[in-house]
Order: C-alpha cells, then structure tokens, then sequence
C-alpha cells in the first residue's frame, strides 16, 4: 500500500480509462476543515453526546426535546457565515465536470456543503439537516430553522412528529439500491474522510472489491479502521490531498 504526505502534488497508483465510472464516499473528514465537527474523533460529537440520547428512533420517542434541542444547534452551526465547502469539495466538483466517464458522490454527511459547492450527481445517503419529515405520513420538507414538538404537519396535520430528515441509527440509509448498483460497476473507488467504522459503508470498499474488481483509494487524515482493505492510500488533510489526487486524475487526461 503506497502512503503519501501532504505534499501538493499525488501520484495516483491507478488511472481509470477516460470513460471510466468513478464512485466517491465522503465522510466527517472532508467537512471538519470548513469548521464542521466531526463525530468519531477524539473530541469529535460523539464523545460530549451519546448517540443513543439523540441519534435514535427510540430516543425520539423518549425525549423529542432534547433530541430536537441537539439538531436545532448543529443546523445553527451549519447555517454560520464560516462554515463554507473547501478545496476538497470544490476538487469534487471539478471532476464531475471534467471526467468524461460517470463520477457519482455518495456522502454520509448531512451537511449540505457538496451541493453548495456545485456537485450534482451526489446522494446523501443519511439524509440532510435542510429537511424534515413527518414520523407519521413520512412527508419531507425543506427546513432550514429550528424544529419543535409543536410543530405540525403540512401533510396530515399531526403535531408533534416533524422530526430531522436525517438517517438515525438503526435505519436504513437513503438510496441504496442506487448506490450498490454503482459500486457494483465502478472502476474507481475513492474513500474520503471517513472512520470506516460506520456500516453499511464502511463495507462499500469490500463490495467493489469483490463485485467490480475495481481499483480503491483511501484519501484521509489517518488510516481509518478498514484501511488495509484499500490497494492505495494517501494521508494529510482533506484541502491537501484530495485536490492533488483529483487534479493528477484530470492531467491524466
């Protein structure tokens, strides 16, 4: 396995064929430099709050304040003036435009700083925090403010279910037959930010192994828990590695 530092110019161990299908995952990783916590770090979310008090459906049903409480201050942090996507998101889109084959982003964030940067073949496989959706009729609506038990539904007129329309553990995650099929016919597997504790993707990097025989690539800040399952790895910050990686890439072409 190749390791790299920071430097400003990537190697690639692999270029695909210019029509080549290229599939992305991103996780914390690639948001923490535009000032987004990340969850899993040392310091990171999950080490102030337990996930089981404001991550779950059961936590939901237990204590909708707090749950609400927590998600109105992190939409608050990701509204901020400083909070803007960076130069590995800004890499991202740069591919999109100019591979010639299919780039497909599939972020586990909720956060909306791909689409902000411009991706647009993206799929936000935990959902976002610019939306709600009702427990009850599972009608979704874009909602950038704070949610509340008052709130009712526009939909069935039920109060008290408006909930963040973001993927909770134990449910399933947005699109997935969709996502599968990709890895499943992708040359190029590209894993960005990630813990690789997180399932199901942090199984995507064996799915295209053994489904696609694609190449895989591991761009983060330290290894991640699945790191030995990747055939090339580079890590430093996401603003360094990911728009060398991505601009070696395109001088491919």
């Amino acid at each position: 396995m190749s390791q790299n530092s920071t430097a400003p110019k990537l190697q690639p161990a692999f270029i695909p064929p210019a029509d080549g299908r290229i599939v992305i995952l991103t996780g914390a990783g690639i948001s923490k430099e535009s000032g987004l916590e990340t969850f899993r770090d040392a310091g990171g979310i999950w080490s102030k709050v337990r996930l089981e008090d404001v991550a779950t459906p059961e936590a939901f049903a237990r204590d909708p304040k707090r749950c609400h409480a927590f998600y109105n201050m992190r939409r608050a942090r990701h509204r901020a003036a400083d909070v803007q996507p960076n130069a590995a998101h800004h890499a991202l889109v740069r591919l999109e435009q100019g591979w010639p084959g299919d780039v497909m982003v599939v972020t586990q964030n909720v956060d909306t700083l791909h689409d902000r940067a411009g991706s647009k073949n993206l799929i936000h496989m935990h959902g976002t925090y610019n939306q709600a959706r009702c427990n009850f009729c599972g009608h979704v609506i874009a909602n950038e403010g704070d949610l509340s038990v008052e709130d009712v539904c526009s939909a069935c007129n039920k109060a008290a279910g408006m909930r963040p329309n973001v993927v909770w553990f134990g449910e399933m995650p947005i699109e997935m037959e969709r996502i599968y099929g990709a890895l499943s016919d992708c040359d190029l597997f590209i894993s960005i930010g990630t813990s690789g504790n997180v399932y199901p993707a942090a199984g995507f990097v064996a799915v295209v192994s053994k489904h696609a025989g694609a190449h895989t690539a591991e761009l983060n800040l330290e290894p991640s828990a699945g790191a030995t399952l990747f055939a090339e790895a580079h890590y430093g910050p996401a603003t360094a590695t990911v728009p060398a990686y991505i601009d070696a890439l395109l001088q491919s072409l």
